[in-house]
């Protein structure tokens, strides 16, 4: 399986810091996405910690186990790593009262042989763009789809809901997290992408399957659906992550041999 990978994070238009960070390990297929909150640049500070020790202590796990991991083990230790994660956010935050509170949403990703092991936290999404069909393969841990779930508003109302930005589950507001894990089955020619929710609260989910299909190279891909997010009023930070699955040479050529006559 050969992914290709691109990353960008964007300010938008209305904010001066940015609280969105992303991490790519291309060579352990591993991809991580945050989305950072709280007080001063404490939403930073924890978007940066979950990503950063994340791509180090996984990466690193994925390294030493190279393809002799089972997908039960990637699990476990992707877990691991995002309780470790939570609790160096929560001691850091109850440490210094400067970041009393903050915490990040969270989207990892690790891609093996056909499968790809997803693990989120919070309303920062991932999407699947497979033979022309978008999906979103997330479900936001927020009181919107709290709500929507329900029946109490459809999801055309949450659109214009006041309660877009409230999720329900969030790494390092508490001493532990519930990490949601799947595991999904990888075709050649699907692109995942990752995002925070700049991206997806700007954009119709129409519009960005458009977009990603309006280019053939992932960097103008990238660049085009941040370009659209601020043309809608880039409201918010906009983080994305790409991936594209290639298939092989070895798997999309048929051996043809030359029989004399």
């Amino acid at each position: 399986m050969s992914l290709e990978f691109f990353h960008a994070v964007d300010t938008g238009r209305a904010r001066s810091n940015n609280e969105d960070s992303v991490a790519v390990d291309e060579a352990n297929a591993l991809a991580v996405l945050a989305d950072g909150m709280g007080g001063y640049n404490a939403g930073e500070v924890a978007s940066n910690m979950a990503t950063s020790f994340i791509k180090t202590e996984f990466g690193r796990w994925l390294q030493e186990a190279g393809g002799r991991a089972s997908d039960a083990e990637i699990r476990r230790a992707m877990d691991i790593c995002v309780d470790n994660a939570n609790r160096a956010i929560f001691n850091a935050a109850n440490a210094n009262p400067q970041y009393a509170g903050m915490g990040t949403t969270l989207v990892v990703a690790v891609f093996r042989e056909g499968q790809l092991r997803l693990g989120h936290v919070g309303d920062s999404r991932a999407y699947r763009l497979r033979e022309g069909q978008f999906v979103q393969i997330t479900r936001d841990h927020s009181l919107l789809q709290e709500q929507i779930d329900a029946g109490l508003i459809t999801p055309e109302q949450a659109v214009f809901s006041a309660n877009k930005n409230l999720v329900t589950r969030a790494v390092g507001v508490e001493d532990t997290v519930l990490l949601e894990t799947h595991l999904h089955e990888v075709l050649p020619g699907d692109i995942y992408l990752m995002c925070s929710d700049g991206l997806s609260d700007m954009l119709e989910d129409s519009t960005i399957a458009r977009l990603l299909q309006a280019h053939d190279a992932l960097p103008s891909v990238g660049q085009g659906l941040i370009a659209a997010a601020n043309e809608a009023g880039g409201k918010d930070n906009i983080a994305l992550v790409l991936v594209r699955v290639a298939s092989s040479s070895a798997a999309t050529s048929k051996p043809w041999w030359r029989f004399g006559r």
